[in-house]
């Protein structure tokens, strides 16, 4: 359910702007993506996990907040980072 810490400090290389960036808008919603990918597999294979689910549906929402966040301030990132990972918004 939770994704390693090399998996982690990929995403993060992969995102970031600059070699210092660790907590930019882009890597938290990478980050997210990845952690919600791994919880949609667990639930669909336990149906009845409705703790696990809440936790998917909190994290659902914070990415919500952070796309909505990052299309307000800067909109061309927002548009290659939904492109990169493959977000239908």
């Amino acid at each position: 359910m939770t994704i390693t810490a090399e998996r982690k400090t990929q995403v993060i290389s992969e995102y970031r702007r600059d070699e210092k960036d660790s907590g930019s808008p882009e890597i938290q919603i990478a980050v997210l993506t990845e952690r919600i990918n791994n919880l949609t597999g667990h639930m669909r294979s336990h149906k009845h996990d409705y703790h696990s689910r809440r936790g998917l549906l909190q994290m659902v929402s914070t990415r919500n907040s952070l796309l909505k966040y990052l299309a307000r301030t800067n909109r061309e990132a927002y548009q290659t980072l939904i492109g990169r990972l493959g977000l239908r918004k």
